[in-house]
Formats: structure tokens, sequence, C-alpha cells
């Protein structure tokens, strides 16, 4: 079993930043694959930005690309989102999610685990 905790979240204007982070404990961490997701009121989740057990390859959604950087740091089993940039559009709960395995996917369903979400809020 892993535990996922999301930290960062907050209220920041159009075109400001914020650094989230996710704390996993409970299994081995460096093995796995993990993901962050989004979810908007009344939208479906969807993906945010996928990366390996090694860090050594990265996978962004199109509505992110050149602006999020997913980052982890297997000694502090610990993944970043570093998210410049901002839009009113990126306001949602972030929610960070681990694979059983190493392989990257991008689709819900292929993560196991699952944190409690963080609120991400991007004024106009």
């Amino acid at each position: 079993q892993v535990q996922l905790v999301e930290s960062g979240g907050g209220l920041t204007q159009a075109g400001g930043s914020l650094r989230l982070s996710c704390a996993a404990s409970g299994r081995t961490f460096s093995n796995s694959a993990m993901g962050w997701f989004r979810q908007a009121p009344g939208k479906e989740r969807e993906f945010v930005a996928a990366i390996s057990w090694t860090g050594g390859s990265t996978y962004y959604a199109d509505s992110v690309k050149g602006r999020f950087t997913i980052s982890r740091d297997n000694a502090k089993n610990t993944v970043y989102l570093q998210m410049n940039s901002l839009k009113p559009e990126d306001t949602a709960v972030y929610y960070c999610a681990a694979r059983r395995t190493s392989m990257v996917l991008t689709t819900i369903g292929a993560y196991d685990f699952w944190g409690q979400g963080t609120q991400v809020t991007v004024s106009s």
C-alpha cells in the first residue's frame, strides 16, 4: 500500500507560480511511475503530467506543456509539480497518483494509489 499526501496548493493570480509536492510512504517508491492529475468543478479528472521511476522520462498534457514541470526526489520519496504562468483554467483540485510498476502511463485507470488532492485556484 502507498500513502500519498499532496501539499503546496493555494490561491494565486494569473501569471503566477505554485509548486506542488507529493510525499509518498508505505512501499518502495523509487520503482513507481508517478503522475499528477486534476479535476475542475463539473469536469472529469484529467491527466496533467507523469514521470518515470528514474525521472528520466516525463510526459505532459498539451495544455500545460512548457509551463509545468514534473520532477521527483527518490531519496525524499517526493514528487513535485512546478507550475508557472498559471491561467484561470488551471484552477482545479490536483491529485498525485502512483503506479505499482515502473511503466509510465497517462490514463487515470492505470494508477493504483491516489492522494486526497490539493486545491489550486488561479484568479484572473
